[in-house]
């Protein structure tokens, strides 16, 4: 028997994907078997599109020096 769940991101968490930049909104894990899916809107055109969590990164955040590039 395999478990779903699904968590709603509260806070605003950029990140960038293969189609641009968005904003993460749900977590979809399917159990251990299976990447974490990432439901995210695009901040291009407001499409919704399914990730897994291999083809995203969070976007850098200057508040925090999170993801910060050093170059």
């Amino acid at each position: 028997m395999s478990m779903t769940t699904i968590h709603e991101i509260t806070q605003t968490l950029m990140v960038n994907t293969p189609h641009g930049k968005g904003q993460a909104l749900f977590l979809i894990d399917y159990g251990i078997h299976q990447n974490t899916i990432w439901v995210v809107t695009l901040k291009e055109d407001g499409r919704i599109k399914h990730y897994d969590s291999n083809q995203i990164t969070v976007e850098i955040n200057h508040t925090i020096e999170f993801n910060k590039n050093d170059n």
